[in-house]
C-alpha cells in the first residue's frame, strides 16, 4: 500500500534575535503612534523551519514517507542541501529565482515576548506548483502556505481523490467564511489549536459538532491540556506527554501533525495516532529550533511504550 504523505506548506528560514532587556523599557505607551526604536541584539541564530519542512522532518524520523510540495527562492541552496542530506526529496520543490525564501525575523526579550516580521517571499507562488506532479499518495496535508496555493491544492487533491488534512494555522485569518467552509467540505480531516478552532467557529458560524460531522475527524490541540479528536460522533481525549523541559514551542504543532500523518498511513486507531502525535510534540518542545531534535523509529517506539504502557 502506498504510504506516501504529500506535505504542502511553507519552507522558511527563521532568524531569531535575542534582546537582553525588556521591550517595555524602550517602548513608551504614550508614544506608540511614532515608534522609532532599535533593539540591540547581541545574539542571533538562524533555524530551518516552515510548516512543510518541519512536518516532513518529523515524519521522516518516525519512519514515514514524506514528499514536500513547496516553493523556495533564489537563496534556497543551504536548505535544499540540508533536505537532500536528510534523505528528503526536493523534486517537488519549485524554485522561484525572482523571489527570496519565506523568512521570519523574530526579536525576543528576556520575558520571551516577541516582535516578529514575516516575509512570505517564494511561498506566495505556491499555486504555481502543480501537486499532480508529486505523484500518487496515501494522504496529503495542506499546512500554512500562499493563499491561492492552499485553495488550488485543496481543489486538485479532491480531483486526484487523495484525502487530506486541512491545517490552516496562522493563515486562517486570511480566508473568509465561505472559503473556510469550502476547505472543510473538501477535507477529510481538519486540525487546529485551541485558539484557531475558536476563530474557525467564529468566522464560519459552525460549532465543533457541525465541523466534525463533515469530516472523518476533527483534531483540536490544547497545549499542556492535551488534545481532542472528534470522530463519528465521539470525542476522544488524548493526554499530553510530560516534556523533559520546555525550551521552545516553535514547531511543536508541526511535530504533532507528523504523528497524525504517520498514524493515518499505518491505519491505526485514533487513540494510538493521537498519542504518538502528542509524544512528538513533547519531544520537540524540549529543544530550541523546529528541526534540532533527533530520534529513530525504534527510539520513538520505546518512548511511546514508556509513556503509555503499550507498544504500537
Amino acid at each position: 500500500m502506498n504510504q506516501t504523505s504529500l506535505i504542502c506548506g511553507s519552507i522558511a528560514i527563521d532568524t531569531i534575535l535575542q534582546f537582553p532587556g525588556r521591550f517595555d523599557s524602550l517602548l513608551l505607551a504614550d508614544q506608540l503612534h511614532k515608534v522609532n526604536v532599535s533593539f540591540l541584539a547581541p545574539t542571533m541564530r538562524t533555524e530551518f523551519g516552515g510548516c512543510a519542512g518541519n512536518i516532513a522532518y518529523n515524519l521522516m524520523m518516525v519512519g514515514g514517507d514524506p514528499r514536500i510540495v513547496g516553493v523556495m527562492g533564489q537563496d534556497h541552496g543551504a536548505y535544499t542541501e540540508r533536505l537532500r542530506k536528510l534523505g528528503l526529496s526536493t523534486d517537488n520543490i519549485l524554485i522561484k529565482q525572482e523571489a527570496y525564501n519565506a523568512q521570519c525575523f523574530v526579536t525576543a526579550d528576556e520575558d520571551n515576548n516577541q516582535i516578529n516580521a514575516f516575509h512570505p517571499g517564494a511561498m506566495s507562488y505556491a499555486h504555481e506548483n502543480d501537486i499532480a506532479k508529486a505523484g500518487p499518495a496515501r494522504i496529503a496535508i495542506i499546512s500554512p502556505d500562499g493563499h491561492l496555493g492552499m485553495q488550488k491544492h485543496a481543489a486538485d487533491l479532491v480531483k486526484l481523490e487523495i484525502p487530506f488534512i486541512f491545517d490552516p494555522g496562522q493563515q486562517l485569518p486570511m480566508f473568509n467564511a465561505d472559503e473556510l467552509i469550502d476547505f472543510i467540505n473538501q477535507a477529510t480531516y481538519v486540525t487546529a489549536n485551541d485558539y484557531e478552532i475558536e476563530l474557525l467557529m467564529s468566522r464560519t458560524g459552525l460549532t465543533i459538532p457541525d465541523i466534525a460531522s463533515r469530516l472523518e475527524a476533527l483534531i483540536v490541540t490544547r497545549g499542556e491540556q492535551g488534545s481532542e479528536i472528534y470522530t463519528k460522533g465521539e470525542r476522544i481525549v488524548i493526554p499530553a506527554v510530560q516534556a523533559e523541559q520546555v525550551l521552545d514551542p516553535t514547531g511543536c504543532g508541526d511535530a504533532y501533525r507528523a504523528g497524525l500523518l504517520y498514524g493515518i498511513t499505518q491505519g491505526w486507531k485514533w487513540e494510538t495516532t493521537g498519542r504518538l502525535a502528542s509524544l512528538l510534540g513533547a519531544i520537540k518542545i524540549a529543544h530550541k529550533g523546529a528541526q534540532n531534535h533527533k530520534f529513530t523509529p525504534a527510539e520513538i517506539a520505546d518512548r511511546f511504550e514508556a509513556a503509555f504502557g503499550y507498544r504500537y
